[in-house]
């Protein structure tokens, strides 16, 4: 195996449904703003497919052209009604202890945007040396990059493709919508059933690297 590009490793993670724990905030969100736009948006479908950008999925509820204005009306609404909701996914903090043993770095690397990513994390409890949002897919490559990151975990099969874009090794955890099949014909090196499982993977990797 290759050493880490730097002495200890740097660590990339997704948010949403990787770390956090989104759901109950995004459907009191989407509630708020179907109040308002007299829009009747399916909640339990949107955080089904949760993963790409905002505006994707507001595109199959609105007409393009109003698509922006409700994006940035939904990101006011989401900072009053989904931070507060905001709780870690099962085993987070752990898989992010597991990267600070080995004096490793961690950076989040999200579609959500990056205000919002840092407030839900502060919410949750998870410091990350930097957060990088509104990329997905192939555009998180780019931050892996600039960030050298060696490792990113995701749950989304636009994940994978960031991780294979950026030169990372590709860990998928089957905690979001993407099966572990989509997430191995996306790229994905490793596939985890849960994000526990993570930290003695990780250690186990940091062994054979040394």
């Amino acid at each position: 195996m290759p050493s880490w590009k730097a002495s200890a490793p740097v660590v990339g993670f997704d948010l949403d449904l990787t770390l956090l724990d989104a759901r109950a905030g995004i459907r009191a969100t989407l509630a708020a703003l179907s109040g308002e736009t007299g829009v009747a948006v399916d909640a339990d479908l949107v955080v089904s497919r949760l993963g790409p950008p905002l505006e994707t999925e507001l595109a199959h509820w609105f007409p393009a052209a109003d698509v922006p204005a409700i994006a940035a009306r939904y990101r006011e609404l989401s900072a009053v009604h989904a931070v507060p909701a905001s709780v870690p996914m099962p085993d987070a903090r752990a898989a992010v202890d597991a990267v600070r043993r080995l004096a490793g770095r961690v950076v989040v690397v999200t579609a959500k945007s990056t205000a919002l990513a840092r407030a839900s994390l502060d919410r949750i409890g998870i410091a990350a040396d930097a957060v990088e949002g509104a990329l997905f897919a192939r555009t998180k490559g780019a931050a892996l990059l600039t960030h050298r990151v060696d490792v990113f975990v995701g749950d989304h099969v636009g994940d994978m493709i960031g991780a294979r874009e950026g030169g990372a090794l590709a860990v998928g955890v089957t905690t979001g919508p993407c099966s572990a099949g989509e997430l191995r014909t996306a790229g994905a090196d490793v596939v985890l059933a849960r994000l526990g499982e993570f930290p003695p993977w990780l250690l186990g990797e940091a062994a054979r690297r040394r």
